[in-house]
């Protein structure tokens, strides 16, 4: 594993806190030379100088060429990381369903369009996608994340199943409730459904190294959710009855509004 980044060249978005700084610690201390982004640019510089690294503060869709530069040229792994979290159903502003589409799936698009014509000429790259269970599953009360994260996934798919043959490596990595201020952020529903096996954001990184030493598209740090991604897909009813009934303790217990509402 040490041999496969030690000497990487690596970008980070969202890496501020949480599963990005986790994730940029983790690949400093394996040997890269890791590009820090965040749209706070004090948290970006904080964690680039504790690691070593460079910061490149602003929106996540727009760094590849800043990144780049920073780096000396050329970059070997891109960790899509950056990702926003709203909550609420169809009801929900057009500018919340918009910020989650762009954040969670088309700074990923804009990112690979970039990164995709100096990999395939070189043949390797990586590009890893911080996905979330939701985007397996789904989460309850968050409409727009739960859809963007679906399409992420498809991204990461499709990218995966059109590029592995000319050398270019994928990884989804899909957890369930991770202690960040996302996590905080998602109020009673996350209390209840998220926060009693909630991990580290260090044990995602580990999640994703072993991942990586495997050469595994999927990334679970919660292994239970390829049993819940197994259901869903082998009896969807089932399933879809399952996580009513999920909505319908969680509207009695007052964490979620009442669909009506």
């Amino acid at each position: 594993m040490v041999g496969t980044v030690r000497g990487a060249r690596v970008v980070v978005t969202g890496a501020g806190g949480g599963i990005g700084a986790a994730l940029a610690r983790r690949f400093a201390a394996e040997g890269a030379q890791v590009v820090v982004n965040d749209l706070d640019a004090a948290k970006a510089k904080s964690v680039a100088d504790e690691i070593g690294g460079t910061a490149v503060p602003g929106d996540a869709s727009g760094i590849v060429p800043e990144a780049r530069a920073a780096l000396g040229g050329t970059i070997d792994i891109f960790c899509a990381n950056a990702g926003v979290g709203h909550s609420g159903g169809p009801e929900a502003d057009e500018r919340l369903w918009a910020e989650a589409w762009d954040v969670n799936v088309m700074a990923h698009v804009r990112a690979a369009r970039e990164l995709l014509p100096e990999w395939l000429e070189r043949g390797s790259g990586r590009f890893v996608s911080t996905v979330s269970a939701a985007g397996l599953l789904t989460m309850l009360g968050s409409a727009p994340y739960s859809v963007s994260k679906h399409a992420a996934l498809a991204f990461a798919e499709w990218l995966s199943a059109t590029y592995r043959h000319r050398g270019i490596g994928v990884h989804a990595i899909c957890p369930q409730g991770v202690r960040t201020d996302m996590l905080t952020a998602s109020g009673a529903t996350g209390e209840v459904v998220l926060a009693p096996t909630a991990i580290e954001p260090e044990q995602v990184a580990d999640a994703l190294f072993a991942g990586i030493a495997e050469e595994r598209f999927l990334i679970l740090p919660h292994p239970e959710a390829a049993r819940y991604y197994a259901a869903r897909a082998g009896d969807t009813d089932r399933w879809l009855t399952g996580m009513n009934e999920v909505q319908r303790t969680l509207e009695e217990r007052g964490a979620l509004p009442k669909a009506t509402d």
